[in-house]
């Protein structure tokens, strides 16, 4: 197994990793109700998906 001949310094060790990051969460807005939710899942506000009702959501008053 090959050893390395010199410290890899902290500088080059991350420029190498600076595409090891997280990416932000992609919102959506609702067709039906302008919510703003997470992609490819049902709206927690109105429970609707691609134009579909898929959650009952009933309204607490």
């Amino acid at each position: 197994m090959a050893h390395p001949k010199r410290k890899t310094s902290k500088s080059r060790r991350d420029k190498r990793r600076t595409h090891k990051k997280l990416d932000g969460v992609t919102l959506s807005k609702c067709d039906n109700c302008d919510a703003v939710h997470l992609r490819h899942r049902a709206c927690p506000e109105c429970g609707y998906y691609r134009g579909r009702q898929i959650l009952n959501i009933t309204q607490e008053v």
